[in-house]
């Protein structure tokens, strides 16, 4: 959904100039691949762009009879729907081998695009160039603009490739695109436009429980010029803004934001201020100064100071703007709307509020929370955190409300995830989930006459989850189990390959296996299945309907059974209701689940009891924390999991025994007056603290020291350029001080992206300006994405450092002194960073084709298998993974893993 100022541009023809989308469309496929898998292959495969298409060519795919499928046409409506299907495949016969994973498929489109001018010019229409193109493109996963046939010429430009909204999130804006040529100013121009349709089970759900025959892609494309005034070089996007509730006349929270575009130029916010009565209630300032570059949205961080109640229904702000070294201002003024509500009572039904804070430091977030219906009395009662559903709005769409259990003493939070899919709770989604806990904490502090009802600081929760937040509740629950106190997952998935196979991909039969399994271990730290250890001793609780059409009940069966395998006598118990749906009234309200909670409540307890022995399982350090007070910081061979076996003795002596762990820590406040024994080996723990490091030295023998909580040692983040999403502020992506160029367009389409799948805030800069920042030691802690060339003087100063095996060489890249020398290159590396606890990702290319390849494979959704380096060619376009030549998971230190690495 788009917001009101957006949706009029696409709806609505220039004055001047009109943009026509042919309602026909051709169309070619089905081919199958597995899910992400398109972000190997070239979105417009088979096809090769660079050259004229043959709509009489038939192409090679096992799904079709005689093992061909040639190009057809459909119709898009007037709404610009588009529904594509291949009902001569024989699905059935597929599906009766493959199951799920048979249905999933690629297809590739292509429609007419023309840009007419106005019919007559005048010297104003002179003045201004063509608008840009705004495109929204829902449920397909990648669209390019190119040239026609007859403005080609021998050599043309690689095709720049925007994502799609493919999970259709809520009030995503539309891609801007600046058209690949010139129009003609005289006469119509045409050009091409290509859409990547990719079927997913996720997405689309199984055809047979919509009583069809064959799966059918949904897919809406909508286009239009920006049409902002002139004079108007800065919009007001209110679908992005992130305001609170009040209570009482109170804010329930301390984070606004204002989402601001820019339609011409780069823009820095300087100053907020605050109009009418509303300054008499509090004040504002802006967290950081935020720079927007062109075409880009960015949401304003500003923090709310209040010492007086304010109960009008609305007020207005004005924003500063300075442009670059001209120091040209600019104001925008906005009005916002505000939700009151009364402070809760016991006999009123269960109102969400709506709070905010600030994620990673600046970044303006809301959340969801039901007060419980009674104080606490005598004690703090902890938490239900409620994870939602993939596509489920739960900060302006109370729904879900209905569907939980209203608790007696307990708050119930219900985080947004960054957005209705997120991360799949993994990466930022997580770390969003536990910090809308810990901001709800901080709020009910800040007020008196809610203390009542207050929550202990890092308090631990009940983890509940519905679907993909049920698969989340596995995963919250096993990767920080010292904060949850229970967990009650339903409709849970177990893990992406287990939810839909990855039997049909095409990259499988080009792939080196030992490459296959390289790339695929960045998917190890999203596998719930090899955590279960790590929730042995948590009461667990979960339910599924027994004809799921969309979670198959044999994932929570399998969970529950791989748990009990690990431990028989678990406090586990599974639940699975005949007859019953995905979703239904009872499933997270039964008495069954009322009976859980109120025992867990009952049960809980301020300190953590002893614990006999326990297995602690991780795969990135960064990404999970401790169990029973022991954290797994740095992994001998990244890559692999790590363990830790714990046993203590009837004496009192504690056991450790790490596996493929080089380093970790222990709260010694759970461990009062204990003696360890590491690997047979009597450590000598002295500590005027509560917390020791326990690491291996170059002789492998262990050592202790102390530390202090303010000052904790920093746990790795070797495994996955997935990781660059779990930055500690603003992430900055950094492109060629020369512009305009293809890097500051993959900057701009990145950036957009964070903001539709994640609602992450980028800020994006020139070369120039970081190295000053690097080499002055001020440079953000947040993490970095650099853009760039292997000629490029920046990139070649920072792998200068010699801070990795990777450089670049005359022809391309080198990897310990491999050089890697096929055309056309596209490299993903993890870099280090500064200020330690942050990272750098580079997305470096050869030429633009390779550059785009590099892009494509930047982490925006789940499952893309990219460990912490990739490089790949041109083959890739047609092969997938197949096409790589080289990736690996960095050892300590960002030395070359030899044991996790593979070279072409």
């Amino acid at each position: 959904m788009t917001s009101e100022s957006t949706q009029a541009i696409l709806r609505n023809a220039s004055t001047h100039w009109r943009l026509e989308l042919s309602t026909e469309w051709d169309v070619l496929g089905p081919f199958p691949l597995h899910a992400r898998e398109q972000t190997f292959l070239s979105p417009s495969f088979p096809i090769d762009l660079s050259k004229p298409i043959d709509y009489n060519q038939t192409w090679p795919s096992s799904y079709a009879d005689g093992g061909h499928v040639s190009w057809k046409k459909i119709n898009s409506d007037n709404e610009g729907d588009l529904n594509i299907s291949f009902q001569n495949i024989r699905w059935s016969a597929l599906r009766a081998t493959e199951g799920w994973a048979a249905l999933q498929h690629h297809a590739i489109l292509r429609a007419t695009l023309t840009v007419i001018p106005p019919e007559a010019f005048t010297s104003t229409d002179l003045q201004h160039p063509v608008p840009s193109v705004l495109v929204q493109l829902v449920q397909g996963s990648f669209f390019a603009i190119t040239p026609s046939l007859s403005q080609s010429d021998q050599n043309p430009a690689a095709p720049a490739w925007h994502a799609g909204n493919i999970y259709n999130l809520e009030r995503s804006l539309p891609q801007v695109v600046n058209l690949p040529t010139p129009p003609s100013m005289t006469a119509p121009t045409e050009y091409n436009m290509f859409i990547s349709g990719d079927y997913e089970i996720r997405l689309f759900g199984d055809p047979a429980a919509q009583k069809r025959a064959w799966p059918v892609q949904n897919i809406n494309v909508q286009v239009g010029f920006d049409n902002a005034a002139p004079g108007e070089p800065l919009l007001h996007e209110a679908s992005q803004d992130v305001i609170c509730d009040f209570v009482d006349g109170r804010s329930f929270g301390d984070a606004l934001g204002i989402a601001i575009r820019s339609t011409n130029g780069w823009w820095t916010v300087t100053n907020v201020s605050l109009k009418g009565e509303a300054t008499k209630a509090f004040d504002l300032s802006i967290v950081r100064p935020a720079t927007i570059s062109p075409s880009q949205t960015r949401i304003i961080p500003i923090l709310v100071s209040q010492h007086a109640p304010f109960h009008d229904a609305k007020f207005d702000i004005s924003l500063f703007f300075t442009q670059g070294s001209s120091l040209a201002e600019h104001n925008v003024s906005v009005t916002l709307e505000i939700a009151h509500h009364i402070q809760w009572v016991s006999d009123a039904g269960p109102v969400p509020l709506k709070g905010t804070y600030f994620y990673a430091e600046t970044n303006p977030t809301a959340f969801s929370a039901i007060p419980p219906m009674r104080e606490n009395g005598r004690a703090e009662k902890p938490p239900l955190l409620f994870l939602h559903g993939a596509g489920a709005e739960v900060v302006n769409n109370p729904w879900w409300v209905e569907y939980l259990p209203r608790m007696e003493h307990s708050w119930v939070i219900a985080p947004s995830g960054r957005t209705s899919w997120g991360l799949d709770w993994h990466g930022p989604s997580a770390r969003d989930a536990w910090a809308s806990l810990d901001a709800l904490v901080k709020i009910i502090h800040q007020r008196p006459q809610w203390k009542p009802w207050a929550l202990a600081p890092q308090t631990r929760a009940i983890v509940m989850g519905h679907s993909n937040g049920g698969q989340g509740a596995w995963y919250l629950a096993s990767r920080f189990p010292d904060r949850t106190l229970a967990v009650v997952p339903a409709a849970a998935y177990i893990k992406s390959q287990s939810y839909v196979p990855l039997t049909m991909s095409r990259s499988a039969h080009f792939i080196d296996p030992v490459l296959r399994a390289i790339l695929e271990s960045s998917l190890t730290p999203d596998d719930n299945d090899l955590f279960i250890p790590n929730l042995l001793d948590t009461p667990l609780l979960a339910v599924h309907g027994g004809v799921d059409e969309n979670v198959p009940v044999w994932h929570s069966r399998e969970y529950v059974s791989v748990l009990k395998t690990w431990n028989p006598e678990a406090n586990a118990t599974f639940i699975e209701d005949p007859n019953q749906p995905h979703l239904y009234p009872s499933q997270l309200t039964s008495k069954a689940v009322h009976d859980f909670l109120d025992g867990v409540l009952a049960q809980h307890q301020d300190t953590y009891p002893r614990i006999k022995s326990f297995l602690l399982t991780a795969s990135i350090p960064s990404e999970s924390s401790s169990l029973h007070g022991f954290r797994v910081l740095e992994l001998e061979i990244p890559g692999r999991l790590g363990r830790i076996e714990v046993e203590t003795s009837a004496a009192g002596r504690v056991q450790v025994t790490p596996r493929n762990v080089h380093s970790f820590t222990i709260d010694l406040s759970l461990w009062p007056n204990t003696s360890f024994a590491v690997n047979d080996d009597n450590l000598m723990v002295q500590t005027v603290t509560d917390n020791i490091l326990i690491s291996r030295t170059a002789s492998g023998e262990w050592q202790s020291a102390s530390f202090d909580n303010s000052a904790p040692p920093i746990a790795s983040q070797f495994g996955r350029v997935q990781s660059i999403l779990i930055s500690p502020g603003p992430l900055t992506i950094v492109v060629p001080s020369k512009s305009p160029s293809r890097e500051l367009s993959v900057a701009q389409r990145i950036a957009h992206d964070l903001g539709v799948y994640h609602r992450l805030d980028a800020e994006i800069s020139l070369e120039h300006d970081i190295r000053v920042a690097w080499e002055s030691g001020i440079l953000s802690p947040g993490n970095v994405i650099v853009i760039g060339r292997h000629t490029s003087d920046f990139v070649n100063w920072l792998l200068g450092k010699k801070q990795t095996p990777f450089a670049t060489s005359d022809s391309g890249f080198a990897v310990a002194n491999h050089k890697l020398r096929e055309k056309s290159l596209g490299a993903v590396v993890m870099h280090p960073h500064p200020h330690s606890a942050s990272s750098v990702l580079l997305l470096l290319g050869t030429d633009d084709a390779g550059l785009e390849r590099a892009a494509r494979l930047f982490p925006i959704r789940t499952g893309v298998a990219t460990p912490d380096w990739v490089v790949l060619d041109a083959r890739s376009d047609n092969v997938g993974a197949g096409g790589v030549i080289g990736a690996g998971v960095w050892g300590r230190g960002f030395s070359l893993n030899s044991a996790m690495s593979w070279l072409y």
